[in-house]
């Protein structure tokens, strides 16, 4: 019988991860025959293809999407468990981004769970706007990143899915409003964008009348009562209610919370986050 093994998971992430086989191969120290070899073995042990072949790169098929967090898993749990029995200890530094308004609760879990384990570790960690961690992962600043995007790409991996919606304060009725008074994010960003794009199919008069830098800046805003505001079911809570089907606003999208590394100085201590960041999310 056929079984899965970890070697065509490690590979398969390689490829998924580069977005192509080649620079996959690369980054596994293999060739690229060998590469796709055993990636033509992986979908011939599930009988379903991963990877959908467009130009020069590759992407991923439903059956890779669902993979994927699969081979995320038990590859980490692998590596956990040689390095576990292995005893040998994970040190050096690490820099962090959290978003944050998913900073305070997460980041202590995120925190207990990998000092406990990892106490030789330095934690470098920067909670703020998540919407310049892509560019510091990508220029060096960070190592590893957790932000909201509304389409991933391969590289990134889906922690939460959190549909977006407009929220009200339940001791205050916009119904009959003209203009409605909006709170908004005061940066250029997809969910600012989704926002004003929901506003303007309602063909109807709106006035920002609050911006802010953060979520907990827009979900103060409609607590007080002062304006309606875009934010993830996530953030809902006691006195804040999803607006009516009545304001006539277009749908928006779900905002989609991933996990991303820059360039891995030390696999071992990115393996031991990825764990615990999965764990807290």
């Amino acid at each position: 019988m056929d079984c899965l093994d970890s070697e065509l998971l490690r590979t398969f992430i390689a490829v998924t991860n580069a977005g192509s086989v080649t620079e996959g191969a690369t980054q596994i120290h293999r060739s690229q025959s060998a590469t796709s070899l055993q990636i033509k073995r992986l979908e011939s042990i599930i009988g379903r293809a991963v990877f959908e072949r467009h130009g020069r790169g590759v992407a991923l098929t439903e059956a890779g999407r669902h993979l994927l967090p699969i081979a995320h898993e038990v590859t980490a749990r692998l590596d956990g468990a040689l390095r576990d029995l292995s005893q040998r200890p994970v040190s050096g530094k690490l820099r962090l981004g959290v978003p944050d308004d998913h900073g305070r609760e997460k980041l202590t879990r995120i925190i207990a769970t990998f000092m406990r384990a990892h106490p030789q570790v330095e934690l470098d960690v920067t909670c703020a706007m998540s919407t310049g961690f892509p560019e510091a992962l990508d220029k060096g600043r960070l190592d590893m990143a957790v932000y909201e995007v509304e389409h991933p790409t391969p590289k990134e991996e889906v922690l939460y899915e959190d549909p977006t919606c407009w929220v009200a304060s339940d001791r205050t009725n916009f119904s009959d409003a003209d203009p409605l008074p909006v709170a908004l994010f005061d940066h250029a960003c997809w969910w600012r964008d989704a926002a004003i794009a929901s506003l303007q199919a309602r063909n109807k008069a709106y006035r920002v009348v609050f911006s802010s830098q953060s979520v907990a800046g827009v979900v103060a805003a409609v607590e007080a009562g002062v304006a309606v505001g875009l934010m993830g079911r996530s953030s809902l809570q006691r006195g804040l209610s999803v607006a009516p089907a009545g304001f006539g606003f277009a749908p928006t999208p779900t905002s989609k919370i991933v996990l991303a590394t820059g360039t891995v100085q030390n696999p071992e201590l990115t393996v031991a986050m990825k764990l615990a960041i999965r764990s807290a999310f």
